[in-house]
């Protein structure tokens, strides 16, 4: 709930991420309702029936853009660990073909808590699994993130390829493609929300070249612009998934997608690990969007984005954890680390700097999302989506530069965080979410899920 008097963060450092770039050692933030309304505020100017928060020690960045993720996928945690892409999705496609709605809700609950504990205030989730008589899957997690008040951008999810018909998912967990678009377009008529304020706006999501066709491809893009909302897939992740777009289709996979309607800016590929010189260059032309997973890419050994070529090519680039089940500690801000990392490992030193790795975590993210305009940055008339790093600890101590002690040093602890306003993180927990019935659920979902794929 948006609190009903201002909310005036005092004393902190803070790093704007907005047009100009602007950075305070020590400044003053305004939150009144749900909007930023004051940076670098005067005292004079402080709202007297303001609730004060003591920013002494931290630094205040926008939340950070979570741009990719499957949270159903916290419950399988740890399994097929050692094992390719395709290995690993072809043992975990017939665990996930039991999932159910209260299945979905612990796993949503976990994933989101683990999130908003490492500086995220906006999510997206690709939902791609409905099993016959699993319930309202997508109902259940916009449920589980409603109650934790993480701002959402959910995916209906589809995969209509099976093994019978040369893809790789069981036939068991495939839908048809009249059944994929009519229930896309109930999810839309019911949940989306495209106000400025939005909390949850839904997007559309075949799920890879190798678990849909093209026909589903062709249509879920034209349903997607006929009502206004985003289009989201998995591409280039892998040299398997290139080698069977080229043995299938006769081309890459951005040239097959691309010839299907599947570039622009309201288009976003998660991964983009092995996209040629041609294909950057494309994505930045066409403004199209990529989803970058260093943890998962790394977790999988699928490689390592060109995360500068991308956005020298002018491609819009966010970050994204990718499900548990690629990435079980789900945590946000080691994803800026790990892009600053593996950026330099292949570039060099200089290849991305500790200020641009926040920038992917933060307004990238939400240009990914479409959320440029109201999320991101910290300036008046911004959504009030912020964290409170706390910097004060011997961690961090004799670090002189906030950014790069975020960045580089040790996880700090959140000592506040806000989305839409409200408190959602306050002294390193999510306010509504239980560590022990959280922990208790999350198990209990697990047992029941592995048990009955026996």
């Amino acid at each position: 709930m948006t609190p009903s008097r201002p909310v005036v963060i005092e004393n902190a450092a803070v790093v704007t991420m907005d047009a100009d770039g602007r950075e305070f050692a020590s400044a003053t933030v305004v939150i009144t309702g749900n909007r930023v309304t004051g940076v670098d505020v005067a005292a004079a100017d402080i709202p007297s029936d303001a609730e004060r928060v003591d920013g002494s020690g931290c630094l205040l960045t926008p939340g950070l853009v979570n741009t990719h993720h499957h949270l159903y996928q916290w419950i399988t945690r740890g399994l097929a660990a050692d094992h390719t892409l395709f290995q690993w999705l072809t043992t975990l496609y017939p665990v996930w073909a039991g999932i159910d709605v209260d299945a979905v809700h612990a796993g949503a609950r976990g994933a989101i808590t683990a999130l908003l504990e490492s500086g995220c205030t906006t999510t997206t989730d690709h939902h791609y699994v409905f099993p016959t008589g699993a319930g309202d899957v997508i109902g259940a997690e916009i449920d589980a993130a409603r109650g934790l008040g993480v701002r959402f951008h959910p995916t209906r999810g589809s995969m209509d390829l099976g093994e019978s018909d040369g893809g790789l998912p069981p036939d068991s967990v495939v839908e048809s493609i009249e059944a994929i678009l009519a229930d896309s377009t109930a999810t839309i008529d019911r949940w989306h929300d495209p106000s400025p304020d939005s909390m949850l706006r839904i997007a559309l999501a075949p799920c890879s070249p190798f678990s849909v066709t093209a026909d589903l491809l062709r249509e879920s893009a034209a349903l997607a612009r006929d009502r206004g909302v985003r289009l989201h897939t998995h591409l280039a992740e892998t040299r398997d998934e290139q080698d069977f777009c080229v043995e299938r289709f006769g081309c890459t996979p951005l040239e097959y997608v691309a010839d299907l309607g599947w570039v622009g800016d309201d288009v976003w590929f998660a991964h983009g690990v092995h996209f040629d010189d041609a294909a950057v260059a494309e994505l930045g032309r066409t403004g199209t969007a990529v989803a970058h997973c260093p943890t998962s890419n790394g977790r999988l050994g699928a490689g390592i984005a060109r995360t500068r070529d991308l956005l020298d090519a002018g491609a819009v680039v966010g970050l994204g954890v990718d499900g548990a089940a690629s990435n079980e500690s789900a945590r946000l801000l080691p994803e800026v680390t790990m892009s600053l990392l593996l950026a330099r490992a292949v570039g060099g030193p200089t290849t991305l700097s500790t200020r641009e790795a926040l920038r992917l975590g933060t307004v990238g993210g939400a240009r990914v999302l479409g959320r440029g305009d109201d999320l991101g940055s910290i300036a008046p008339g911004m959504l009030a989506d912020l964290v409170l790093w706390d910097l004060s600890g011997p961690a961090h101590a004799g670090i002189d530069d906030p950014v790069a002690a975020l960045v580089l040093g040790s996880p700090p602890p959140i000592r506040r965080s806000w989305v839409d306003g409200a408190t959602v993180v306050a002294d390193g927990r999510a306010t509504q979410s239980d560590p022990d019935d959280l922990a208790r659920d999350v198990a209990s979902a697990h047992r029941r899920l592995v048990d009955r794929a026996g």
